[in-house]
């Protein structure tokens, strides 16, 4: 079903031992916006996620699942779901959390700042924006990763690590997602980038960011590692890029 002039719109949904959430946070995506379809992707959660999601799209036809084979990260979940969701011929594909954080209920937002642009972030750091029960040592951190981010790729995105987005059927076959390595959290400010290095539109909408109450967090250490590694050598990579690019002006 087309939503508001945007044509067909699905959110991609990746799981992993979500199953206290996913029937939660999926009914109210579809009272909230029932125009909207969901995918959920499900990395083999030994919990009975993938089941009850089963059971969920057999009572909807808006509802759509993918049982995958081993757990190999978020961005190898959502370039799944991409893929899928552009051989489906849908116009406008999502991002969203399994566990709550980004509240269907704000999805009206990223809809509506999509007539004016090619991706649409969900920001927790941009005026009218926040984050609801973080604690200090957490939000510092994000905090400072973004700002990290912006310095060495040189883009002005407040919340380029941000998971709650819309991208444009025609933004991810201008991004080259063949070539995406990034399993991990990364992969957020990874095809984000690519989207400023498309020179397409990139706007942010505020949200209300709600940490978990249900179920474990799948981040640990190991996702701030790969992503300040990865960051920076972007940044490096960008940087040498810049310099060429100024000899090479000089030089003509």
């Amino acid at each position: 079903m087309p939503v508001d002039g945007l044509g067909r719109v699905v959110m991609v949904i990746p799981t992993f031992n979500e199953v206290e959430n996913i029937e939660w946070i999926v009914g109210r995506l579809r009272r909230a916006q029932p125009g909207v379809d969901v995918l959920v992707m499900d990395d083999n959660s030994p919990d009975g996620t993938g089941d009850l999601a089963d059971a969920m799209a057999s009572a909807d036809p808006h509802i759509h699942v993918i049982h995958r084979t081993e757990k190999a990260g978020l961005g190898a979940a959502y370039l799944h779901g991409f893929a899928w969701a552009l051989e489906q011929g849908y116009d406008v594909i999502g991002e969203m959390d399994a566990d709550g954080s980004h509240q269907p209920e704000e999805l009206y937002r990223l809809l509506n700042g999509l007539h004016a642009a090619d991706l649409v972030i969900g920001s927790r750091y941009i005026p009218g924006g926040s984050v609801l029960n973080w604690p200090i040592k957490r939000l510092i951190m994000s905090r400072g990763g973004n700002f990290y981010v912006r310095l060495l790729l040189g883009t002005e995105i407040r919340d380029i690590t941000a998971g709650y987005r819309l991208f444009r059927r025609s933004t991810l076959e201008a991004i080259d997602l063949k070539s995406v390595e990034s399993a991990g959290y990364i992969f957020q400010t990874d095809l984000a980038a690519r989207t400023v290095r498309a020179g397409l539109t990139v706007a942010e909408v505020p949200i209300q960011f709600v940490e978990r109450v249900r179920g474990n967090s799948k981040l640990d250490g190991s996702v701030a590692k790969e992503s300040i590694k990865m960051v920076t050598r972007w940044g490096i990579a960008e940087r040498k890029s810049r310099i060429s690019e100024r000899k090479a002006a000089r030089d003509a």
